[in-house]
């Protein structure tokens, strides 16, 4: 089976900009998103502005894209918890969830995924591939203090 996956750390607002959230926490963003840069018609979208940091390194299962994006940020947690309240308070997510989330996305059948037991050598592959992930502590220390939710979408492109 081919998998296409990806996680990241983003923050969300739909005051500030994502080169304001740069400003307050003196990290560059892997991505941003900026509100409305998409389309106006019927509606603004994307209704956010978001700052992202990023893994999407091939032959790296979930947990380990996690687990990466984790520790760029974890020496910058206590600014990324003030900065997540700070926008909580200003309606965060829908105006209601929090601003700060760990997405996880997983494309499975995807015809430009890959499958990390074709692309690694043997001696190179523990555990089940691409198929099974875990969060260490270290990850659910840091969702839990920076105040972030969990998001994970999996879609299935089979014919």
């Amino acid at each position: 089976m081919l998998i296409r996956q990806y996680a990241y750390f983003g923050l969300s607002s739909l005051t500030m900009s994502a080169a304001e959230m740069t400003a307050v926490l003196g990290i560059e963003p892997d991505e941003i998103m900026i509100r409305g840069s998409r389309s106006t018609e019927p509606r603004v979208l994307p209704v956010l502005h978001r700052w992202k940091v990023v893994c999407r390194e091939p032959g790296l299962g979930v947990g380990e894209q996690v687990a990466r994006v984790v520790a760029r940020l974890a020496p910058h947690a206590d600014a990324i918890t003030a900065l997540t309240r700070r926008l909580d308070a200003e309606g965060g997510e829908d105006g209601e969830g929090p601003s700060a989330v760990l997405e996880v996305v997983r494309v499975f059948n995807d015809e430009d995924g890959q499958d990390r037991l074709a692309v690694t050598p043997p001696e190179l592959v523990e555990g089940p591939g691409l198929l099974g992930w875990h969060l260490g502590r270290d990850v659910l220390a840091f969702l839990h203090t920076t105040g972030a939710a969990l998001d994970v979408d999996e879609y299935d492109h089979a014919d």
